[in-house]
């Protein structure tokens, strides 16, 4: 046997994870509980960043909602993301965090959160365990692309550093919160070799509208609690949910924006701004507010008299003024017309670093039915560097932890294969 062929067998069982987060984390656990050897990079000085911001405020890692609606949040990409949950899917989740030492608990909006709330020490174990493994990290490691003879290329505290490996997976995330290492420079060194990639677009996101200098000076920050969002796009699809949202000196933000800040985007780059309406009096009827505004204010101001026979208040009552012309707001009927169907427009979303995630990235397309890439064979990809979006909910982790598994296989199944022609990196 040649050296050739002894070098090329000893390096068919190593694989390289690049990134980090949920995706990359669980590709690496599932090659290593598959015998191979895992060496798994990030561009950060730790791992998981996002994972800990975004865990920040309670770990959010799946919901309890039954499957069909579930599968329904992925949108056009359902068909892809479904074969994904169907192998590891928000039980398997909640078994695996248990397995982990982590128990959950449904909570009242039927999300799902580790006892304790807390992202990081699960994120601990779970490096513990990846460690105890045989997984070696490599951290401040930023993925370059490929060298000359097809290697693997890093920039390293230490200078540039060539790596070979018989599997690849990228788990590189999308282009939201740069600052934790997502900030999508990988695009263009897929693209360049030939990978069909959707350009990175903000999702979960806020939007801006056209403030007053006055509303925005006194309600930015504020909550506007217990309002209906409706929203018709140009194909007559229409979305309609009951939350709250923020003000911000911007615009808006907030879990009913982000919710339906898909449909809201594509309108605007369809048509330039995007228009929704808002019920700002779930619980009164059309009808029962015009009969309270209709009777006779007396010595009162509108604004009291609005205040006292409405409930309107605070930035409920500052909005409604804000985007009412003023003849309207004196006619008792189109105030209460206005009230259940305030005219919202929004006219760009927030930038991408702004999004809690990402649409866009490497088509489903490009992709085998194990997350390989078609035009490179061995090279793997996961998480939110793949063209899908989801709202938040746990919806998001619950792809991300999926799609890292379904890679992880697909590299062993391609390792089992034989197939050394990633040791060119071609």
């Amino acid at each position: 046997m040649t050296a050739q062929r002894i070098t090329k067998q000893k390096n068919r069982r190593r694989t390289a994870v690049i990134g980090g987060g949920p995706a990359g984390l669980m590709a690496a656990e599932t090659l290593a509980q598959g015998g191979a050897q895992v060496a798994l990079y990030d561009a950060m000085p730790s791992v998981g960043r996002k994972f800990l911001i975004a865990g920040k405020g309670g770990l959010n890692l799946t919901h309890s909602e039954p499957l069909e609606p579930f599968l329904d949040r992925y949108g056009a990409r359902r068909p892809q993301i479904e074969p994904l949950l169907a192998q590891f899917g928000p039980a398997d989740l909640r078994q695996w965090a248990r397995n982990l030492g982590f128990d959950t608990f449904v909570g009242s909006s039927g999300k799902v959160f580790p006892v304790g709330m807390k992202a990081a020490p699960l994120l601990r174990a779970w490096r513990l365990r990846l460690e105890v493994s045989g997984v070696v990290f490599h951290l401040r490691h930023r993925w370059l692309g490929w060298d000359a003879d097809g290697a693997l290329l890093f920039a390293t505290p230490q200078g540039e550093k060539s790596v070979r490996a018989g599997a690849t997976v990228l788990a590189l995330g999308g282009g939201s919160w740069p600052q934790t290492g997502s900030d999508g420079g990988w695009v263009s060194l897929l693209r360049g070799k030939g990978v069909d990639v959707m350009g990175l677009r903000p999702s979960n996101c806020g939007f801006d509208a056209a403030w007053s200098d006055h509303f925005r000076e006194r309600f930015a920050g504020q909550p506007i609690k217990s309002v209906i969002l409706t929203f018709t796009n140009a194909d007559g699809d229409t979305f309609q949910q009951q939350g709250e949202f923020v003000v911000t000196k911007h615009g808006v933000e907030g879990s009913l924006i982000y919710t339906a800040s898909a449909a809201l985007r594509d309108e605007i780059e369809e048509k330039g701004s995007a228009t929704c309406h808002l019920d700002l009096a779930p619980h009164q009827t059309e009808q029962q507010l015009y009969a309270k505004l209709a009777r006779p204010r007396g010595s009162r101001s509108l604004s009291s008299h609005i205040k006292s026979r409405t409930g309107l208040k605070g930035v409920k009552a500052g909005l409604l003024r804000e985007l009412l012309p003023p003849d309207a707001y004196a006619d008792p009927q189109k105030l209460a017309a206005a009230i259940k169907k305030l005219p919202l427009r929004l006219n760009a979303p927030r930038p991408l670093a702004e999004a809690i995630s990402s649409a866009g990235g490497v088509l489903f397309e490009a992709l085998d039915e194990n997350l390989m890439i078609r035009a490179l064979p061995g090279i793997f990809c996961a998480g939110e560097m793949l063209d899908w979006e989801a709202p938040t909910g746990g919806y998001l982790l619950t792809a991300c932890f999926a799609s890292g598994r379904a890679a992880g296989q697909g590299a062993l199944d391609f390792l089992e294969t034989g197939d050394l022609r990633l040791e060119t990196g071609n």
